[in-house]
């Protein structure tokens, strides 16, 4: 049976739901918070050669681009001769999956009729994965936990009760492991079920039909984007703060006829802790670099990144190979796309933002009973992860977002759902005025956060910040943003990074960072700076200082805020 054009872009919106369906059962079903309350997770559909069809709308670049890769190994390590109805398979393998021990992927093939006619897959990240825990002190990735190479989770519908006892046996959270891990296989049966829905509504008996549609015209489109940019070359670079010596990350792009060229040479080496890259986290934000400049409408898929090539140098930071620590490989990859931005901006000008925070600003804390006194009896041990935003990066027309993660796009986690998962307070978490940069437009806004521990507690927290000594970099005369701060309420001074102890009663004081400014300042529109000190974005100081603005204006708006009229 053929379809029409019109059947087949039908079938395509559809996939699209059905995954994106897929991705919100994860969401209701996961038992980790930084899956249920900041989507740190993907979910996509796939052909029986392994490649990707459609995504979830809900997830990660940095999930979903290294997953679309993910699939063919897993096709390659368990053999098509051994894959049967019923199984799912898991892997948590950093080079193989999506970059570190802590993202669990989970793949489920799908059979319509006795036929394998396509795969499911999903990550999402978990909680503690046992190790040292979630962060950069291991000097391998033996220290970072317990690794699970690709296998079978399910073998035709019976699941691996051996696998799952040593899991349970090497994490701190097991029920909340497992919990996340059948959430994974769950939301992928989910998928299956809705996909044998669409297939049987169309009569399809297999998916190749839509899915040389969906690739063709994905390919074309997006061929036809970057056929029409100039054929020119660049360089970028950004230095940030890694985690005993700055690091640079280095790029040239070429932009040829039918492929965009992306090398990191000149890279900085493998570092000896846990923030090194390996190279398919490297290409997933890159390649999400170029897409959102170049391509953005046009569906993520095999076809629509096939285009866009990256390659780096072996033991680069960008490039770690194994045994290298990647626990944060994050923090290296999340500053991917400003670096390809700074050399996109050199080809086309006014079309990629001012550089932002980059990296999420998360942090781990690990409570315990006091150990300097008795503790109440009621005191226990936790782990508890929260993801947080610093500002993005003021556009060329707008200004930055504040509190907003780019490009990671995960969400700010509620003091509510975090305060939830421990005996941890969030003692005040609101945004920080004057960190983002002054420009034509602003950059967005970072946060001040005020983190402890309930009576009786004393906990480590690992410290996952950049930006302490690198702030981020103004584009076309705007300035940067405000840098990361981190340190006790007593005064004492803390690391960006790293495990740190804090003893009962004291409490870390976090400024997060704010995104860059983009255009000269002294061409921002007035009514702009009096609304931003109105509402609070900056101070009079600022904009007076950096804006311009003349005492009496300053006067005029406070006094306006203190009537309540608007401005």
């Amino acid at each position: 049976m053929t379809h029409s054009d019109v059947a087949y872009q039908v079938m395509w919106n559809r996939l699209i739901s059905v995954v994106e369906e897929q991705a919100q059962a994860l969401v209701r079903t996961a038992f980790s918070t930084s899956v249920r309350e900041a989507g740190d997770l993907s979910a996509g559909v796939y052909d029986t050669h392994g490649r990707m069809l459609a995504q979830a709308v809900t997830g990660t670049p940095g999930h979903v681009n290294a997953m679309a890769d993910a699939v063919a190994h897993f096709i390659r390590r368990i053999g098509r001769q051994d894959i049967m109805a019923g199984d799912v398979y898991i892997t948590n393998d950093p080079w193989e999956g999506t970059g570190h021990l802590h993202d669990i992927t989970m793949v489920t093939p799908s059979f319509h009729n006795g036929l394998l006619v396509g795969f499911f897959a999903c990550t999402a990240h978990v909680v503690d994965i046992g190790g040292r825990g979630f962060g950069a002190d291991a000097a391998s990735v033996y220290e970072e936990g317990l690794y699970i190479p690709i296998m079978k989770f399910a073998a035709g519908g019976e699941v691996d009760e051996t696998l799952v006892r040593i899991i349970r046996g090497n994490v701190r959270e097991p029920d909340q492991l497992i919990g996340d891990i059948y959430a994974l296989a769950t939301c992928n049966d989910i998928g299956h079920r809705r996909l044998i829905d669409m297939m049987e509504e169309f009569g399809l008996d297999d998916l190749d039909g839509i899915a040389g549609f969906i690739l063709d015209n994905s390919r074309r489109a997006t061929l036809e984007r970057i056929a029409a940019l100039p054929r020119e070359t660049a360089t970028g670079e950004m230095t940030v703060d890694g985690f005993s010596a700055p690091i640079t990350l280095k790029v040239k792009l070429t932009i040829e006829a039918d492929r965009i060229i992306t090398d990191f040479a000149g890279t900085s080496g493998v570092d000896k802790k846990g923030i090194n890259c390996p190279l398919v986290y490297t290409k997933a934000y890159a390649c999400y670099a170029l897409k959102v400049a170049i391509a953005p409408e046009i569906p993520n898929n095999a076809a629509s990144l096939a285009p866009f090539e990256v390659v780096a140098p072996e033991n680069t930071i960008v490039h770690a190979p194994h045994p290298a620590p990647v626990a944060l490989r994050h923090i290296v990859g999340h500053f991917v796309p400003d670096t390809v931005f700074d050399a996109l901006d050199k080809i086309l000008p006014g079309v990629v933002p001012a550089e932002g925070a980059g990296c999420l600003c998360n942090f781990q804390v690990s409570l315990r009973p006091r150990t300097d006194a008795p503790a109440p009896a009621n005191a226990r041990r936790a782990e508890v992860l929260t993801f947080n935003s610093g500002g993005s990066g003021a556009r060329p027309d707008h200004d930055g977002l504040n509190a907003t993660a780019f490009p990671s796009g995960v969400m700010t986690m509620p003091v509510e759902a975090t305060e939830h998962a421990g005996p941890v307070i969030i003692w005040r978490k609101e945004l920080r005025p004057d960190s983002g940069g002054a420009g034509k437009q602003r950059g967005g806004l970072g946060q001040y956060m005020e983190v402890g521990a309930r009576d009786g507690h004393e906990f480590d927290m690992q410290a996952m910040f950049d930006r302490v000594h690198h702030p981020a970099r103004g584009r076309r005369g705007g300035q940067p943003g405000a840098p990361t701060t981190i340190a006790q309420d007593d005064g004492t001074a803390m690391q960006g990074k790293g495990k740190q102890f804090v003893p009962p009663g004291r409490r870390v004081l976090l400024g997060l960072p704010g995104g860059a400014g983009y255009g000269n300042p002294s061409e921002r529109p007035k009514d702009l700076i009096r609304r931003d000190l109105a509402r609070g974005y900056i101070s009079a100081q600022t904009a007076a200082d950096d804006y311009g603005l003349s005492a009496d204006e300053i006067a005029a708006v406070q006094a306006a805020v203190a009537k309540g009229e608007a401005i």
